[in-house]
């Protein structure tokens, strides 16, 4: 079983994208969950949204506390709370960031999924929408899912500029750094 704990802001879409990389998952031929958890609800708190997917039904009903993924839609949120919590050795994180992030015990990819999103109008500069871009991204750096079924997800359950949010998971899969070897 593959599980991913996917954090962010309130606004940012962590939510939305739990939902696409199920649906992604699911394309794949994949047993999936997709469910969030909140604190405050309000934009800008803190937001937790997990994902799992397995070959066979998963009949487990519980948080994730042991990942074998991240993805960060805030990189902010690396100075406010430990995201690497429980995440299994050598676990990759997904981290939307314009600059390179070390996180001990962790393989990490980055991406300005931000600056994508901004430059697609997906959002505001000031609360650029990253879910998608995420998601292309953790397709990207992971290979568990394609590019194909991403972009499928995208255009069947986002409503609002399914073009510019499939071209963002587009360049987001293109423009991920590894930064392990």
């Amino acid at each position: 079983m593959i599980e991913i704990r996917i954090h962010g802001r309130g606004g940012q879409g962590a939510v939305v994208a739990s939902r696409l990389l199920a649906i992604a998952f699911f394309k794949e031929g994949k047993w999936v969950q997709s469910f969030p958890t909140f604190g405050a609800e309000r934009r800008g708190a803190p937001v937790a949204a997990f994902v799992r997917a397995d070959s066979e039904p998963i009949t487990l009903r519980c948080s994730i506390k042991n990942p074998d993924f991240l993805m960060v839609l805030d990189s902010t949120l690396l100075r406010d709370i430990d995201v690497t919590a429980g995440l299994k050795r050598d676990g990759i994180a997904v981290i939307n960031s314009d600059k390179p992030v070390e996180l001990e015990g962790a393989r990490v990819a980055v991406v300005d999924a931000s600056r994508i999103a901004v430059e697609l109008g997906l959002g505001t500069p000031a609360y650029p929408l990253v879910n998608t871009a995420m998601v292309g991204a953790f397709a990207g750096a992971t290979g568990l899912v394609s590019l194909s079924s991403v972009e499928e997800a995208i255009r069947e359950h986002v409503t609002v500029k399914v073009y510019e949010n499939v071209e963002a998971a587009q360049r987001a899969f293109e423009e991920v750094v590894k930064l392990w070897t």
